[in-house]
Formats: structure tokens, C-alpha cells, sequence
């Protein structure tokens, strides 16, 4: 440090006689007045030889000189002063006294001390010449100077000591030049005493940094080492060991007692799987070249799970000259990064829950087993499987018994696979199983049937039996496949097509499922086009009310025109919208379109729109409701949502919520197709409907004898009624049956028998007109019919022929062959078959055919299980 940057000091305090020194600089100048101390005795020796042999020469009276009595008193001056310096220096009371105290008491003896070794050196020169003024002048300037090297600590000392000098000697030449002379050499050594005590301070502060630093130094290095993972090593030109942290030493104590000393190469080994590490420690030692996060364990450890594992990175130590001096580094704990790797490594391929291997895992597996090995493809098959009624489980028991559950799935699954292949848990209740080498189909369904088998046994959770199914998609290489991409997707196919034939089976993969895929993926991309340019229309179907047999609201039925395929039937796809996730877009189209033809409807009639399950969850719908019901202007009660009983599977607070919402916007809520499904009157007792409908499965057939519709039907009226809601009876085609559907109590009736959908240009033309509904269609409800040709032998009023049986239901049949116009209302017997003869009447008869009605119905399957009898034609 240049004592030109150092902060400005004052005099007194640089020179150590006051203003409040710092304690480091309290030190420096206690140091200082020890290095006096250290040489004063042998300056005051001097002295006093000289001094003594001054007076002895003087007194001698050799050849004159100096006055006695004058350099008696210099003598004397020199020693007591001296004398005081001694005192303050090593006395046991001046010890004590501040540095600057002593300091400022040995600049004043500085001062008489040089003024009476002047005169001492004065009066040598006054001797006759000689051997004795030579030797008493040298004994002086001797003295002169050891006490100058004694006071040169103490920087203002010697300045002391010279002005002392200056002072007396104008006195002692009686001259006025030298001392001018003496006083400007004075001046020079105040400068330079001065300029001597910066570079002191400057010292003093460079020290005292270097000190803190290298203190602090050593308490971080301390502290890393101790509670840190980090440490450090040393090595020595030959690459031994000089230093290394304890904590280490302590570790590698079991192998090595003392590691200082040994080789680093032979007390380390380097893990060659790492990257990286191509050159190896003792390369790295004996060329003198860096290295960084070289993996290393104890030389000692077991090769494949050492104890403990380290990082380590060194350097060569060069010094000033060049010269190499050796290695210095350092290291830090891996172990339990390591073993943190090892289970993020095995959490990244094995299933968290089950223990199986996960997606990346098998998927990885499966592209390695399809590697052609020399050139061939080896054979494989996969097995995609899903498990069924497993969410039923989770919804009933809770998400911790669907867990159990499937670590029992899993554990099944091993057993049954065994070595044969790895099974794999793909998500959710998604399993996979590969299968290496083996394509025989008939092994492969004996194994499918057998895991089908095994996961449907009932299982023991949470104290209640559970059981389930399972359905499996197979897919086999490399006929169905030669990559991984092609053979999963071909098992999801296969899978698919499993669900679709019940579930609890299994399905090879074929050409017609990836044709049917492809023909869904087809019927998407034409109804993303559709409903961008306009290709769906909405047909009204009108709801009448049984009381009145007016129109009381339409129901609002989706219908496609496709350019290519034709008409599509909403069964057709609206599955295929909710699968690809069109159903809400699509949904909120018909929502709009029919609020906004409901709103231009000349009476004050409802529209119902049908939503899915998935629209139903969405937080946003009521959002969407409201939005529709705003830009069109219509009322909020002239809207009717009819819900299926599916939102319901999810029971949570939103489906309530939903309720709560929808009812708040003041639209009316309708359970559609109730009494299929799932079916609970739970939903009843909490759900805020409106309206019930009855699925048109219990219209069917209700108007025939002996059917328990008409039962089915009175029981869900009667429920409705209890609980103030409407019942609409769906699916009505038979004008018997309006009759029938109003003494069972249904407010409202919808079907054929009122009309099919018609566009909303012709609901306005309707509604226009009479408000009354007129029905169409079969006026006489009859049982399903069999169309056959079967000769059966008739008897009417005593007579007897042969007649053919044109079709055939449980209640009658259409019989021809002879002629019957004058029979209508006549009782006959029919023998339909050996020992099968059946009573019935004639209901009519035209053109030579005629219908006959069972006075019983019968059991077709018997008759279908009975050859007829060969008549031969009455004359």
C-alpha cells in the first residue's frame, strides 16, 4: 500500500505520542519500544565507555582540551538521560505506563543524550592529537551510532536525538554556519522519520487486513469443513498426501489409519462409469494437469456399492519462480446425491404405488424387445389391459382402497405372468404386459383367459369383498405390428373392441378394428367441418300434454345430413363428440340455436335441450346458459334441461352446486330416460327436477295384455306426483296407447304418435294453427311379429281346412288360403302344431287373408321347436 492512499494521520499519533491510537497501532508502537528495549543496554554501554574514557583522558590533562568540568557534565548528562531511557524501557513501573507515555518519555531523554554526546565528541576533538583523541573520538561516534540504531524504532526518536545535537552546536563551535547546516540536515531526517512512520501505519494496516482475513479464512475453511460437505486435500511433488480434512481422514480410517503421506491415487479410485473420467487420477499427478468432479470412492470399498462416494478437482501449485510445488484441491460428498439419483432413477421406471414398471419403463422394455436381432424381428406379443368396475371401488370405498386394490391387481398379475414377461402399470387401472418371444395365439388367449380369470376373484379390502373384471387387448408382433408406436396402438384397439363386446374378455387385434379407428377418426374430422360450417340442423319434436292434448313445448333432437354418408344417427355420433371432446362446443350450439328459435315461437311453449354429462361438469355452464338465454331473449322458465342420470356417477358438492345454479338461473331441469342405468331415487330426493321422463323401454308394449309396463309406469307417477314434478312418457307410437299413458296419471306425452321432429320454419307454421294435437300412426298396439310360411289346419263352424301361416306373434297371427270376408267375429281353433291347438276368433279379413286374435297368448319358442304337421286340404 502506497502511504499516499492511507487516510491522513495526525503528527503526534503517527509518531506514537498521542491522539488516540488505534489498539493496532498501540501495538506496533509497543513493538517498537521493544526492539529498543533489545539494544538500548548495549547503546548505554557505549556510552558510558566513551564517556568514561573521555574524562580520563581530560583529567589526564593530555596536552589540554576541552574544560574539565564541561565534559564532566556531559558524561553525566549522557548516563543519567541514558539511564531514564533504560528506566522507562525495562523498569516495572514504566512497563505499565500507555506506549505513548513511554514513547514521549524516551523522545525527551533522546534530546539530552544527543546534545551531551555532541559535546562529548566536541571536547574529543579539542584533544591533542593522538592515538587518545582518535580512540576517545571513535568510542563517541561509536556510541553516537549504536544509540541511533537503538532509538530507529521509535521514528521521531532519532530526530530527538539529533536536534539535541543541533542545539549544542552553536554552543560548541561558536559558529552560526554549521549549526544552519545541521538545522537543514535536521529538517531532511524529520521528513524522512516521518514518511518512515506512514509506511509504519501503511504496515500496521496491511497487516492487520491480511490477519482478519486469513482469521476469517480459517474459521469458513473451518466451518465448510466441519458441517459442510465440502474438504480439502493437498499433495506433495510426488503426489503424496500432505493435508486432508479430518472428516475425511476420519472416514477412510478404517483402510488407512494416517492417509497423510500415501498416495492420492492409492488411497481414491475413480468410478470409470462416470463421464468424463477417461484419464485417471495418477495420469492427472504425473503430468501436472487440472482435473474437476472426478467421482472417486475409497480405494478399499466393494467394486459395485462402496460405502461412500466423493467429488474431487485439484490443481498444480506453482510458486513464483515456476517451480511446481504440488497439488492442492478439494472435494464434497456424494453419497447421498447418489442415493438420491438411485431413487429418482427408480421412481422414473417403476410404478410409486404398485412396485411394477411404469410407462417409460415398458415402453422402453417394448422397443428393445422389438430390435431386430441379426437382422430378424423377433416375435412379441403385448397385452394392453384395463380393469372394470374399478372406479366403482374407489367411489364406494374411497382412493385408498382403489390403492390396495390394485397392489392385489398387481401381485396377481406377476403370479399369473411370471417369467413369461414384464407387467407394467401404464396409469390409473392401466396394466401392460410384454410378452418376448412368444406369437402362438392359442397360448396367448389361454394366458389372456387365465389373468382374466384370476383378477375377477374376489378380493378382501378394507373389510368388504370387492370384485372386478378385466378386459385384455392383444396385439402381436411383428404381424401387427414391427415398432412400438404401431403394436400399443393396435392393443388399445384390440382393448377397445373387448369393452365393446361386454368387457371380461379378451380380443386379438385385426384389420377391421384399425378400419373402424380410422372410421371414427373420419366421422371426427367431418364433425369438427360440420359444426364450423353449419352442417347440423335441429329438429323439434312436440311434448303434449295428455290433459288438454295440446302442444305444451319440443324437444330440441340434433340431426347430421352428411354430403357423403347420409343421414347419421345421433347414437352414431354424439359418442364419438364426447370421446374427442367436440360434445361441448357441439352442445352449446344447440343450446343457442334453440333458444333463439324458441324466443321467435308465436306461443308461450318450452323448448327442452338434452345435456351431456360433460357439460354438465363444466364450472362454466351456467355461465353459457345464462349467455344464451341474454342474446336470445328468451324467458328463463321456457328452457328445460334434460339430464341424464350419468352426472350423478361423480357424486361430489359441484354436482349440487350445479343444481343449485342452474335452478338459480330459473331455467327447468328434466331427468331424462328415467328408470335405465343407473337408476336411484336417491337422486330424486336431492336433485331439484321439474320433470321425470319415462324411457320409452316402458312405454313399449304397455297397451298389450299381461305386460308390467303399464305397473312400471303407474309406480313412477305416483312418485312424481308425491314429489311435484311432471312425468313425460317418451317413445309413444301407438294411438292406444295415449289412452292408456292418461289413465296412468303422465302429464305429458312425447313420441310418433304426435309427430316426428320437423324443422323450426314448420314449429312456427304449428303453432300458428290449432293448438290442438292430432295423432297419426297404427291405431292398435300388437305384439312384435314373425314373418314365416307354415301350413296349419283351421276349424271353423264344423268345418275344416288347410290354411298357411303368413306371421305369427304371442297373440296372433295373418293367415291365408281361404276365404273369410263373412267370418269376421267367428271362434275357431287353429292347430299350429302336432298337439298344439290354439283357440282364437276371427278379427279380420280381406282378399283372401285374414287375422286371427289368440283367445291366449303363446309361446313362439315352442312352436318354433315343433315341426308342423302335414294336413291334407279338406274337398
Amino acid at each position: 500500500m502506497d502511504p499516499s492512499d492511507s487516510v491522513p494521520v495526525p503528527m503526534l499519533r503517527l509518531f506514537g505520542l498521542g491522539g488516540m491510537p488505534s489498539d493496532d497501532e498501540a501495538l506496533m508502537h509497543a513493538a517498537h519500544l521493544g526492539h529498543v528495549r533489545a539494544i538500548w543496554p548495549l547503546a548505554l554501554a557505549a556510552q558510558a565507555v566513551a564517556a568514561a574514557m573521555l574524562v580520563g583522558a581530560t583529567l589526564a590533562g593530555s596536552g589540554g582540551g576541552a574544560a574539565p568540568v564541561g565534559i564532566i557534565v556531559a558524561a553525566a548528562v549522557l548516563l543519567l538521560a541514558g539511564g531514564v531511557v533504560q528506566a522507562t524501557l525495562a523498569a516495572r513501573v514504566p512497563r505499565g505506563w500507555p506506549p505513548h507515555v513511554r514513547t514521549g518519555t524516551i523522545v525527551a531523554a533522546a534530546v539530552p543524550v544527543g546534545g551531551a554526546s555532541l559535546w562529548l565528541l566536541w571536547g574529543a576533538a579539542q584533544l591533542p592529537a593522538g592515538a587518545v583523541a582518535i580512540g576517545c573520538a571513535v568510542a563517541i561516534s561509536g556510541a553516537i551510532g549504536l544509540t541511533v540504531t537503538a532509538l530507529y524504532p521509535v521514528r521521531i526518536a532519532a530526530p530527538a536525538l539529533a536536534a539535541g545535537m543541533v542545539a549544542l552546536l552553536p554552543i560548541a563551535t561558536a559558529t552560526v554556519l554549521p549549526a544552519l547546516v545541521a538545522l537543514a540536515a535536521l529538517a531532511a531526517l524529520l521528513v524522512a522519520a516521518q514518511r518512515l512512520a506512514r509506511l509504519d501505519g501503511a504496515a500496521v494496516e496491511r497487516h492487520v487486513s491480511a490477519a482478519r482475513e486469513g482469521s476469517h479464512a480459517v474459521k469458513m475453511i473451518a466451518e465448510f469443513e466441519g458441517h459442510g460437505t465440502g474438504w480439502f486435500w493437498e499433495a506433495d511433488r510426488q503426489g503424496r498426501i500432505t493435508y486432508l480434512s479430518a472428516k475425511v481422514a476420519a472416514l477412510l480410517a478404517p483402510r488407512y489409519r494416517d492417509p497423510v503421506g500415501c498416495l492420492l491415487s492409492d488411497v481414491f479410485r475413480m468410478d470409470s462409469a462416470a463421464p468424463g473420467t477417461e484419464r485417471t487420477l495418477a495420469f492427472h499427478l504425473s503430468s501436472r494437469t487440472s482435473f474437476a468432479d472426478y467421482t472417486v470412492c475409497a480405494a478399499g470399498d466393494d467394486a459395485q456399492e462402496p460405502d461412500r462416494w466423493w467429488s474431487i478437482s485439484g490443481r498444480p501449485v506453482i510458486d513464483d519462480l515456476g517451480r511446481f510445488q504440488g497439488f492442492i484441491g478439494s472435494g464434497s460428498d456424494l453419497t447421498e446425491k447418489r442415493k438420491s439419483d438411485a431413487e429418482i432413477q427408480r421412481l422414473a421406471l417403476f410404478d410409486g404405488l404398485t412396485g411394477l414398471a411404469n410407462r417409460q419403463r415398458m415402453r422402453q422394455s417394448l422397443d428393445k424387445t422389438l430390435q431386430p436381432q441379426g437382422g430378424v424381428l423377433r416375435p412379441a406379443a403385448l397385452f394392453l389391459m384395463d380393469l372394470d368396475r374399478f372406479k366403482a371401488v374407489n367411489d364406494t370405498l374411497g382412493h385408498q382402497a382403489g390403492d390396495a386394490l390394485l397392489k392385489q391387481v398387481a401381485q396377481r398379475l406377476q403370479r399369473g405372468v411370471g417369467a413369461v414377461g414384464l407387467v407394467g402399470r401404464l396409469g390409473g387401472d392401466e396394466f401392460q404386459v410384454i410378452l418376448p418371444g412368444v406369437d402362438r395365439r392359442d397360448a396367448l388367449a389361454t394366458l389372456a383367459k387365465e389373468l382374466i380369470a384370476s383378477l375377477s376373484q374376489p378380493y378382501f379390502i378394507a373389510g368388504a369383498t370387492v370384485t372386478i373384471g378385466c378386459s385384455i387387448g392383444i396385439a402381436i408382433a411383428p404381424q401387427h405390428g414391427d415398432d412400438a408406436e404401431a403394436l400399443v396402438r393396435n392393443a388399445d384397439l384390440a382393448l377397445y373392441a373387448a369393452k365393446a363386446d361386454g368387457r371380461g374378455v379378451h380380443r386379438f387385434y385385426s384389420e377391421e378394428m384399425l378400419s373402424g379407428a380410422r372410421s371414427r377418426k373420419a366421422l371426427e374430422d367431418d364433425m369438427r367441418a360440420a359444426l364450423a360450417d353449419g352442417g347440423f340442423q335441429l329438429h323439434y319434436q312436440p311434448v303434449v300434454s295428455t290433459a288438454a292434448e295440446q302442444i305444451t313445448g319440443y324437444e330440441a333432437l340434433l340431426r347430421w345430413q352428411h354430403p357423403v354418408r347420409g343421414n347419421i344417427s345421433p347414437a352414431d355420433f354424439i359418442p364419438v363428440a364426447e370421446e374427442c371432446g367436440l360434445i361441448e362446443a357441439l352442445g352449446e350450439w344447440v343450446l343457442r340455436t334453440a333458444c333463439n328459435a324458441a324466443a321467435q315461437w308465436p306461443r308461450d311453449v318450452r323448448v327442452a335441450v338434452n345435456v351431456s354429462p360433460i357439460q354438465f361438469a363444466n364450472p362454466a355452464f351456467p355461465v353459457i346458459v345464462t349467455s344464451a338465454l341474454a342474446r336470445s331473449g328468451l324467458p328463463a322458465h321456457r328452457l328445460e334441461l334434460e339430464i341424464t342420470e350419468g352426472v350423478f356417477l361423480d357424486e361430489s358438492g359441484s354436482t349440487d352446486a350445479m343444481f343449485k345454479a342452474l335452478k338459480g338461473i330459473g331455467v327447468r331441469l328434466a331427468l331424462d330416460d328415467f328408470g335405465t342405468g343407473y337408476s336411484s331415487l336417491g337422486y330424486l330426493r336431492t336433485a331439484p327436477f321439474d320433470k321425470i321422463k319415462i324411457d320409452q323401454s316402458f312405454v313399449r308394449g304397455a297397451a298389450q295384455p299381461g305386460n308390467r309396463n303399464a305397473a312400471i309406469i303407474r309406480a313412477i307417477v305416483t312418485l312424481a306426483d308425491t314429489l311435484g314434478m311432471e312425468t313425460t312418457a317418451e317413445g309413444v307410437e301407438i294411438q292406444d296407447e295415449i289412452e292408456l299413458i292418461r289413465s296412468l296419471g303422465c302429464s305429458h306425452i312425447q313420441g310418433y304418435v304426435y309427430g316426428r321432429g320437423i324443422a323450426d320454419a314448420d314449429v312456427v307454421v304449428q303453432l300458428g294453427g290449432s293448438a290442438q294435437a292430432a295423432p297419426v300412426g297404427h291405431k292398435v298396439s300388437r305384439a312384435p311379429r314373425t314373418k314365416m310360411l307354415r301350413s296349419a289346419r283351421l276349424a271353423l263352424g264344423g268345418r275344416e281346412g288347410d290354411v298357411r301361416i303368413r306371421n305369427i306373434s304371442a297373440s296372433g297371427a295373418m293367415i291365408d288360403g281361404v276365404a273369410m270376408e263373412n267370418a269376421v267375429g267367428l271362434d275357431v281353433l287353429i292347430e299350429l302344431a302336432e298337439e298344439l291347438i290354439v283357440a282364437g276368433r276371427i278379427a279380420w279379413a280381406q282378399d283372401g287373408k285374414a287375422g286371427l286374435q289368440f283367445a291366449e297368448g303363446i309361446n313362439l319358442d315352442r312352436l318354433q321347436a315343433t315341426p308342423p304337421r302335414h294336413h291334407r286340404r279338406a274337398v
